[in-house]
């Protein structure tokens, strides 16, 4: 922690940089319902999903006599609405029953350097300034496991497509390639449809093994075993692909790519994850889990329906992220009665972070021929936008609205076709 009078508020600073907390046990002792509502928030929140939340009332004095016969978990939060003295007895006598490694957390509201080297010298790992807010909590118990001040913290980015056929791989595995080629960053794109996928196809490799055998061997995995699985397409670019066989079905519980997904975060600066447009408790797990969730729709009715629930829900089970990024593919298409852009936008409250149109010849051609778009024409628009996507989830661009005067040509030659 940074001295309290020089800090800036927590809140303030972008939730990304927030890691997710490890699997750990805490337990709150509260004086306040405010804070005992910001902690039960806190618990909820996708980055404490693993860490299991007590929350109690009675400060100080409730803790010590909560532990003088039980163990102590893995933090414990104390609010203080005491005088400096009575606190630095409270604190001193809790001490007695701590166990090893048991890490403690002092909320209060007195911004003072000298109390907060005070604690600091009694064994306080954090003193945190009411009144604090949902991030600021979960901010301070990640730096306690040494994620605050990372520079790069892993990023894991989903897309999803609001209907099936829309494009949602297509533009999941192009973001990935441009974050590995101009950010310089080592991805990993996992492939998630494991039945269909087509990683494996749209980056010309044919790897013998995937993900599945990490899905279905779970006391198996480890970071050799997920290594051992990655395909190489480029220096800073890996697939953990898909099998695509139906020999077997792959129906998963919700933890199912658990495991996988917290080894890769742990040794891979950037994981992007194509997600199959399904439902499932997985599925679900696995989007509400994601730093960035990017949702891919075609400009027609079913696709705004679908965008519109997808959006919704993930903005009520993501609270404290930003909300989903949108991107409208393949508009333009000749003699198809489509949505306007604008229109769409409006409907799902969130305007569109690419317009990519339809070009028939240049995806076709990048499909069939294993190709990411910016090698088959790198000079087009569409690769720009596609590299736009990924400097935008991966933070390093400002979002860029897209111009409606990309469309205009497009609309033009429809206008004039109609006409004659």
């Amino acid at each position: 922690m940074t001295e309290p009078e020089n800090a800036p508020r927590n809140a303030q600073r972008d939730a990304a940089e927030i890691a997710p907390v490890p699997r750990i046990s805490l337990q709150a002792f509260c004086e306040t319902s405010d804070l005992a509502a910001v902690i039960a928030d806190a618990s909820a929140d996708r980055r404490m999903d693993k860490a299991h939340v007590k929350v109690q009332m009675g400060g100080a004095a409730a803790a010590i006599e909560a532990y003088r016969n039980a163990p102590t978990p893995n933090v414990i939060v104390i609010e203080a609405d005491r005088e400096r003295g009575e606190l630095r007895e409270q604190l001193d006598e809790l001490s007695q029953f701590c166990d090893a490694g048991t890490r403690v957390v002092v909320v209060g509201r007195t911004n003072d350097i000298a109390l907060y080297r005070e604690l600091i010298a009694l064994g306080v790992s954090e003193y945190l300034i009411a009144p604090i807010d949902v991030l600021d909590f979960i901010r301070a118990i990640s730096g306690l496991y040494g994620s605050e001040g990372r520079e790069n913290i892993a990023r894991m980015v989903a897309f999803v497509g609001a209907k099936g056929g829309v494009g949602a791989s297509c533009i999941a595995h192009n973001a990935a390639w441009s974050i590995a080629r101009d950010l310089e960053i080592q991805t990993v794109i996992a492939d998630l449809d494991l039945a269909f996928g087509t990683a494996g196809l749209d980056f010309n490799q044919d790897p013998p093994q995937g993900i599945a055998d990490a899905v279905y061997a779970p006391d198996r995995v480890d970071t050799n075993l997920i290594d051992r699985l990655l395909s190489k397409c480029t220096d800073r670019l890996s697939l953990l692909a898909a099998s695509a066989t139906l020999e077997r079905t792959y129906d998963f519980d919700e933890n199912a790519f658990d495991l996988v997904i917290d080894i890769m975060r742990s040794n891979v600066p950037a994981i992007v994850l194509d997600v199959p447009h399904a439902w499932t408790s997985w599925s679900r797990r696995v989007l509400a889990g994601a730093d960035e969730v990017v949702v891919v729709a075609s400009p027609d009715l079913a696709n705004l329906r679908n965008a519109k629930s997808l959006i919704d829900h993930l903005r009520a089970a993501r609270p404290n992220d930003q909300k989903p990024h949108l991107v409208l593919n393949g508009v333009g298409m000749l003699k198809r009665p489509e949505i306007d852009a604008v229109d769409f936008a409006k409907a799902v409250e969130t305007d569109p972070l690419a317009i990519i149109p339809f070009d028939a010849k240049l995806f076709g051609t990048a499909a069939n021929n294993g190709q990411m778009i910016a090698e088959v024409e790198a000079a087009s628009k569409t690769a720009e936008m596609l590299a736009d996507i990924g400097r935008v989830v991966m933070r390093r661009a400002e979002i860029k609205r897209p111009k409606k005067t990309l469309l205009a040509p497009i609309m033009q030659r429809l206008v004039k076709r109609k006409a004659s």
